[in-house]
């Protein structure tokens, strides 16, 4: 996922638990790949996701933040 300028993005992923989350561990099974520059973060159910998670994560040096359910 790196570009042309040797910029790599990291990702923090908020997935939730029954959805996104199980498609990613599925992935994982079938032992597909993606890029390790993606931080998978499990929640219970993005409803859960707080204001405060995502402006931590750009805090902590995220470059883009994905809420998927």
């Amino acid at each position: 996922m790196t570009g042309s300028n040797g910029f790599e993005p990291q990702i923090i992923a908020f997935c939730c638990h029954y959805c996104a989350y199980a498609a990613a561990d599925l992935a994982g099974s079938m032992r597909l790949e993606y890029p390790t520059c993606i931080k998978v973060i499990e929640l219970p159910c993005t409803g859960k996701l707080d204001v405060l998670y995502v402006l931590r994560a750009f805090e902590d040096g995220a470059d883009g933040v994905l809420v998927a359910g």
